[in-house]
């Protein structure tokens, strides 16, 4: 069972109070009077927005941070210079050698190579177990400076502060797992054909109208991976002679999967819907490139909680422009749906925006439902569509019978239809322990991106390195994000906030990553930058 996350009387202190502080945007666009299933979320208007404007690094660390990377770049180029006359041997797979092309180029892969391979003990760490409150991480360590690895045998449990599980379902024991134990009796483990031949079984089915009744679409179809959702299915909708328009930060599976369709695309500036309309209105009046022919189509792409910023999309804007320029309008929820809205359904139960303002509900079950695959959901017609066309659905492996009773379950428990209050405990307590844990470190001086009620707390800190290897020290996984995954001057330590997470694991958590901060000097917020001490 979840563990019962009860406010204490500091937590109490930030609900009142806090709600009202005068730091949310203005001059913020109003959806127009047609969008008429619009309801103003009380939730959504007294939650904080984040404006990049209020927190930014001073410029003595923007520089040391350009500077660092220019030196490691230039020391990395005179090594391969160097090793190439000296050291042929080591070098040859930079070379061409016996007739065969070098396997890559010097210059393509000096960032993994040269810069990459430094601090890659910070990644691909191993866990062992199931990764729900805690972790258990398997120790090891490297003699030839992070080339390889040896595992110690030894396991290290530690505060997990790094997966996507907002609701808490990464668990081994109750209703959920229960019912996969159970379904593993009556349905195989896999499958052996797609859906399109002899692969779709009756829970598959199922779930599918539970998914539909869930986001409050018509139809939904389901996948085996989240990833291949985005990236085969863009394809299916548009083509060449179509457009689209992407948020600038949108995921790296929506990214490809626009490539794939060949369509034409142009970008607009993160979450701002002012910028999305200049986009609009150039395209529209400009038409097609050479031809100057009218757009066959035209689809907006946007996320719902954006994974690395942490940023709510501002959805009652968009919709807001949708009847003047006629796009459809398709939202990635892998990370909002279940994390986000009085009742875990996402985005539009966040905003209170019907979803039948919303063409096209793309989400996973990766992240708040314990599982892995991922789904679409629309219009009857729009569905079936899908099931001709997206090769998604024609080549692609089922989900198996386990994962896709996962889904099932723990969407349940979160409709309330176990019988219990349990999903009703866990929407409350990822919102409390996401609101506490954002505002207190925002008190700390960090400088804090995201928007409150994000399970997702991304804390700027410039040098991706050093900061893992402190959290690991004290017990803590945390994940660590640096360049080409943000810009080089935008690296962060990403904080995964869970249901199931205590108040004494938050605080713990605050406390530690107070005396990180001290001793990494990452309180950028601080006046006195010029008394500080810069390690390079």
């Amino acid at each position: 069972m979840l563990e019962d996350s009860k406010l204490s009387k500091s937590r109490a202190d930030l609900s009142a109070e806090s709600l009202v502080e005068p730091v949310y945007e203005k001059n913020v666009r109003k959806p127009s009077r047609s969008t008429s299933s619009h309801r103003p979320s009380p939730l959504a208007a007294e939650l904080r927005r984040f404006s990049l404007d209020e927190e930014q690094c001073p410029y003595p660390t923007t520089v040391a941070t350009f500077l660092s990377y220019f030196m490691l770049v230039l020391y990395g180029h005179v090594r391969d210079f160097l090793g190439k006359i000296f050291f042929p041997a080591a070098y040859k797979h930079l070379r061409v050698f016996n007739g065969y092309a070098p396997l890559t180029g010097d210059f393509e892969s000096l960032y993994t190579r040269r810069l990459y391979t430094r601090i890659r003990d910070c990644w691909h760490r191993t866990i062992s177990g199931i990764p729900s409150r805690t972790l258990h991480l398997l120790e090891r360590y490297s003699d030839d400076y992070n080339q390889t690895f040896t595992y110690t045998g030894r396991k290290k449990e530690m505060l997990n502060l790094s997966s996507y599980n907002y609701l808490g379902f990464a668990q081994g024991e109750g209703t959920c797992a229960d019912s996969v134990v159970k379904v593993l009796k009556t349905h195989s483990v896999g499958i052996g054909s797609s859906r399109a031949e002899v692969g779709t079984l009756d829970i598959h089915l199922e779930l599918e109208k539970l998914v539909a009744r869930f986001v409050g679409k018509e139809e939904a179809m389901i996948f085996n991976m989240g990833f291949a959702t985005n990236a085969l299915m863009i394809s299916a909708f548009v083509g060449k002679g179509s457009l689209i328009i992407s948020d600038e930060l949108n995921h790296t599976s929506l990214v490809f999967g626009s490539r794939l369709s060949q369509a034409t695309i142009q970008k607009f500036k993160h979450n701002d819907p002012d910028d999305l309309e200049r986009v609009l209105r150039d395209a529209i009046s400009q038409g097609q490139p050479r031809t100057h022919r009218p757009w066959k189509k035209i689809i907006v792409i946007v996320e719902g909680l954006y994974s690395m910023e942490g940023s709510i999309v501002k959805l009652p804007e968009i919709l807001a422009l949708k009847p003047k320029y006629k796009f459809y309008l398709f939202v990635d929820e892998a990370h909002s749906i279940g994390a986000l809205g009085p009742n875990g359904k996402g985005v539009c139960d966040f905003y209170g925006v019907s979803t039948s303002d919303v063409d096209m509900l793309m989400g996973t079950f990766t992240k708040s439902f314990g599982a892995a695959g991922g789904y679409i959901a629309g219009s009857s017609e729009l569905i079936s569509h899908f099931r001709a066309e997206g090769f998604g659905h024609i080549y692609a492996e089922p989900m198996p019978p386990p994962v896709v009773e996962q889904v099932s379950m723990s969407m349940k428990i979160i409709l309330g239809e176990d019988g219990t209050d349990e999903g009703k405990r866990r929407l409350k307590a990822i919102l409390d322990n996401s609101l506490y844990f954002m505002r207190e470190l925002r008190k700390m001086d960090f400088i804090i991106y995201g928007d409150e009620g994000s399970p997702i707390v991304p804390l700027l800190l410039f040098q991706p390195g050093k900061i893992s290897h402190e959290a690991l020290a004290r017990d803590m996984a945390v994940v660590v994000v640096g360049y080409p995954a943000t810009p080089i001057n935008s690296a962060r330590v990403r904080f995964c906030i869970s249901a199931s997470h205590t108040q004494k694991d938050l605080d713990d958590a605050l406390k530690k990553v107070s005396e990180i901060g001290d001793v990494m000097q990452l309180k950028f917020k601080k006046k006195n930058w010029l008394s500080w001490t810069w390690v390079f």
